[in-house]
């Protein structure tokens, strides 16, 4: 009788063991399956463009031209459809970042170990949901692999173990330069980027940096400073912002790590003579976007760059005068030497107020 207790007791200990075993199981599955998947959630609210043509697409034009320059953070909302961008130039521009990955692929691609799921996470959403929703036209996915039919380039859904191998893929799929951000007691910490259009600085310096330390450059910044880091704190997932920042360059390369800027100790050409056929209106629509399940912020821009003979030809030539001019006013008259007017603003503002075409 004894024994018959025994072994029931036995059986029971052995099921409930056993159940608690299938449960934990199931649960480290589960965890491991959400950790490796990186699956950014399906945003219902990106638009499909079911007849886009990239070919005859413009490029969008932006004229933030205003006669005093105040340094603010002037961002607006942006809607989850408009975070990438794609024109006429898009297959050009493409071929262009490739090359310049390969050449200068120390400046153009970093990720620190804190960066890695937020690059992982990105990848999935953009490959494997908003691109193929936001353009059918240009890419498709099946179960496995997602098509890119411009450039004839597949690629795994799944994301890349080797984060450097994950950015290198988004860098060859959009146009769109980005910098992943984690906020830390200190504040915003850039973890991870891929960047080919650099205007000035050498991307390859500010990762592991803070916000403050990046902008360390700017003129003014600490006008601003706080309230970024306020505003990256509160940013809610699916509530994007954008702003268009610009210059000018008497150059039209877009991956431009010294040069555009004037930086403290710099040796200084005034007031040099342009060439207007070079000089150009350069352009970055910068967004913010909140990555739900890592919680990183995705700093993304897309480089735009006008010719400064189009931008007279639209009738705005005293407009952008007054702008450039305007970048000595305001409150941060340190952005006219920084962003390069000591050097070419008295000849470009002479031609766009002048009579003449070129």
């Amino acid at each position: 009788m004894m024994l018959g207790i025994l072994v029931l007791a036995s059986l029971s200990l052995l099921t409930a063991a056993l159940w608690i075993w299938t449960v934990n199981t199931k649960k480290i599955a589960s965890a491991v399956h959400e950790k490796n998947s990186y699956v950014f959630p399906a945003n219902k609210e990106v638009e499909p463009l079911p007849e886009f043509n990239w070919e005859t697409t413009e490029p969008q034009k932006y004229r933030p031209f205003k006669p005093i320059y105040y340094i603010t953070m002037a961002l607006r909302s942006a809607a989850p459809s408009d975070l990438i961008a794609i024109d006429r130039n898009y297959q050009s521009r493409l071929r262009e970042r490739q090359l310049v990955m390969e050449k200068h692929e120390k400046h153009t691609l970093g990720c620190m170990p804190y960066g890695v799921e937020a690059v992982q996470e990105v990848y999935s959403y953009l490959l494997g949901e908003y691109l193929p929703a936001r353009y059918p036209t240009l890419f498709t996915k099946d179960g496995k692999s997602f098509q890119n039919s411009v450039t004839g380039v597949t690629l795994p859904l799944l994301p890349p173990e080797d984060p450097i191998a994950a950015l290198r893929s988004l860098g060859q799929t959009v146009e769109d330069d980005m910098f992943f951000l984690r906020e830390t007691p200190e504040g915003h910490q850039c973890i991870a980027f891929v960047c080919c259009c650099p205007s000035g600085f050498d991307p390859a310096v500010k990762i592991g940096k803070l916000l403050k330390d990046i902008h360390e450059p700017v003129p003014s910044y600490e006008k601003i400073g706080p309230s970024m880091e306020r505003y990256f704190s509160r940013l809610e997932i699916g509530k994007g912002a954008s702003r268009v920042n610009w210059s000018v360059t008497t150059n039209p390369e877009l991956f431009n790590v010294f040069g555009n800027h004037v930086n403290k100790g710099d040796e200084v050409e005034e007031n040099m003579n342009v060439d207007i056929e070079r000089a150009w209106v350069r352009m970055e629509l910068q967004t913010l976007t909140r990555v739900p399940k890592t919680r990183a912020i995705l700093f993304s821009f897309k480089t735009y760059l006008y010719p400064v003979k189009d931008i007279k030809a639209e009738g705005l030539g005293p407009e952008l005068a007054d702008a450039i001019e305007g970048l000595r006013g305001g409150n941060a008259p340190g952005m006219w030497v920084y962003k390069g007017g000591i050097r070419w603003g008295k000849s470009v503002c002479e031609y766009l107020r002048s009579g003449r075409d070129v």
